[in-house]
């Protein structure tokens, strides 16, 4: 039998432009919808967690309903738990963690000054200008008027995002309880001829989700590892931890890897006063790692999940947070990753003759049988 032209269809340069140009549309969208965009990926996250607990108890022979009703009452019951029982201690050390906050802090602003300094020691325009007074009456100035400037604004905006975020566990709720009836409602409205490509297209963008958050935290592991030993060998005082922070922080492209190196040299700075050589060699490892992480550890654990081409990957962060700024760093990859499978999806049903062929001589009965007997 001659094989389907859909069997060998390989998505062609127009395609492309079409899942290209979908992705720049689809991030642009979601950042001005990010309020409910946040949630939604909390929910998805949270769902993936929970879905294998629900998918053996209906083996177990519980419905679809009762399933997701205990998983998500046990995920409350373990939350709460884990607050209730968190809350005394971090109470408890709070006052030694903000006594830790600003002596990191002094020991970051000691290092900076220095450094300045020490630039104005070799390079006459920087001492005239008298940048490490000018840089150091700036800092005082920020800190001292820290609280009336910016704690207001970062209240505000908490509040106003507290609400949305909530709505993540109610998301994750009804995915649970009703995801096959979504995807049932689908392929129902879909002609029959069509009913295979919508199974495997349902099946496909579910696929790359749960792969995208599965390279994630691939991704986070081998971050933290490497960072670790980086600082472990720096001789900086709990490198597991800052490694595992900064893994995480690094789920925000640049911006996050900016707070994490910012974060591990304050540390540094701070275990080794008067030793600016520690820094300095927090910021190379901070460096050599991210080199590793844009361009050998994301198209081998993100890209590779996506089955994505290293080039690409890379590319379409950067045209990420070119169109839609962080929230377009954080979503590129996954928003790609499902408009490539819509994409190659809906190419293999425009080139497949059969199926088309199939659809239309369905429609050829329906008339034929809607106008017998008249």
């Amino acid at each position: 039998m001659r094989p389907s032209p859909a069997a060998s269809y390989h998505a062609g340069p127009l395609v492309w432009v079409g899942i290209l140009a979908t992705t720049c549309l689809t991030l642009f969208f979601f950042q001005k919808i990010l309020w409910l965009v946040v949630p939604f990926l909390l929910g998805l996250i949270m769902y993936y967690g929970l879905l294998p607990a629900k998918v053996r108890l209906v083996l177990a022979g519980l419905s679809h309903d009762a399933a997701a009703t205990v998983v998500s009452l046990l995920a409350c019951v373990v939350l709460v738990l884990v607050l209730v029982l968190s809350l005394p201690w971090v109470a408890a050390h709070a006052v030694d963690w903000q006594s830790s906050a600003a002596r990191y802090l002094d020991g970051g602003v000691s290092l900076l000054i220095a450094t300045l300094r020490e630039l104005e020691r070799h390079l006459d325009f920087l001492a005239n200008a008298g940048l490490s007074e000018r840089v150091a009456i700036q800092i005082e100035h920020f800190t001292t008027h820290f609280a009336e400037q910016y704690l207001t604004s970062a209240a505000i905006t908490m509040a106003a995002w507290a609400p949305s975020l909530v709505l993540a566990p109610f998301l994750t709720f009804f995915m649970l309880r009703d995801g096959w009836r979504f995807k049932r409602f689908v392929s129902r409205a879909v002609p029959n001829a069509f009913f295979e490509r919508t199974l495997y297209l349902l099946n496909q963008v579910d696929r790359t989700a749960r792969n995208y958050f599965i390279g994630l935290l691939q991704l986070t592991l081998l971050d933290t590892l490497c960072l670790a030993l980086g600082l472990w060998l720096l001789g900086v005082s709990a490198p597991l931890f800052l490694g595992l922070l900064t893994a995480v922080l690094a789920w925000v492209p640049y911006i996050g890897s900016i707070l994490g190196c910012i974060l591990v040299v304050l540390v540094a700075a701070t275990d080794f006063p008067g030793q600016p050589q520690a820094a300095y060699g927090a910021v190379v490892l901070f460096l050599f790692v991210r080199l590793l992480d844009d361009f050998f550890f994301m198209p081998m654990t993100i890209g590779k999940s996506l089955k994505m081409h290293p080039l690409l990957t890379v590319l379409m962060i950067f045209v990420g947070g070119a169109v839609a700024g962080v929230p377009g760093l954080m979503l590129v990859l996954p928003v790609l990753g499902v408009t490539m499978v819509f994409g190659e999806t809906i190419g293999r049903v425009v080139t497949d003759e059969r199926l088309r062929a199939r659809h239309r001589h369905a429609k050829a009965l329906r008339v034929a049988e809607a106008a017998r007997g008249l």
